[in-house]
């Protein structure tokens, strides 16, 4: 079996690509974020998520590389991890009431194949009150996580609705679409 990389330090992705129970190592891509002047956020995530396993498959010949991104999208506008509490509260207190969609790219690089799906997250979240922004950011600490919220822990009470094919994709890593280019990559998550 080829040595099968993930090319991110997101403990998120990690915990998220360990479910399929095959041996991986998580290393450091080292890609520069910024997007690019009019990029839209869909490619964002496409072109980042791409270049990460580019840049990881290049140091390891041979390895089947996967690479993703995520970024939430809010009306054509890219959203990223916020980093502070400041810039996490203005983030929600902007998408309140309102309708976000998380792009979610994952790529595959191995020899001989350079693959890429992308899955679309339709997140409507509540009207937010600044106490109950104020509650969640204290108790969950997001601001590393895109659309400074975390669904699978007391973010999930910030939302009306989630629509979604690939359930994973809002943590971070969308499996379904993962086991797809995994297999086109001749690694069976059920072998």
């Amino acid at each position: 079996m080829p040595q099968l990389i993930l090319a991110s330090t997101s403990r998120y992705r990690r915990e998220l690509l360990a479910r399929l129970r095959l041996p991986f190592e998580a290393v450091a891509p080292d890609v520069d974020e910024t997007a690019l002047p009019g990029e839209a956020p869909a490619a964002l995530a496409e072109r980042l998520a791409l270049t990460k396993a580019r840049v990881v498959a290049a140091r390891f010949p041979g390895a089947v590389v996967i690479g993703s991104d995520q970024v939430a999208d809010l009306a054509g506008e890219a959203i990223g991890k916020p980093g502070t509490h400041e810039a996490a509260s203005a983030q929600l207190r902007r998408m309140s009431g309102r309708e976000v969609v998380f792009q979610t790219a994952v790529a595959i690089v191995a020899p001989g194949l350079a693959a890429i799906e992308r899955a679309a997250v339709r997140v409507r979240l509540r009207q937010l009150s600044d106490a109950a922004i104020e509650a969640y950011l204290r108790a969950d600490e997001p601001y590393d996580c895109a659309g400074s919220a975390k669904v699978e822990s007391l973010g999930i009470a910030l939302l009306e609705a989630v629509e979604s094919d690939d359930p994973t994709a809002l943590i971070g890593l969308p499996l379904i679409r993962t086991c797809n280019l995994l297999r086109r990559a001749g690694l069976e998550p059920l072998a």
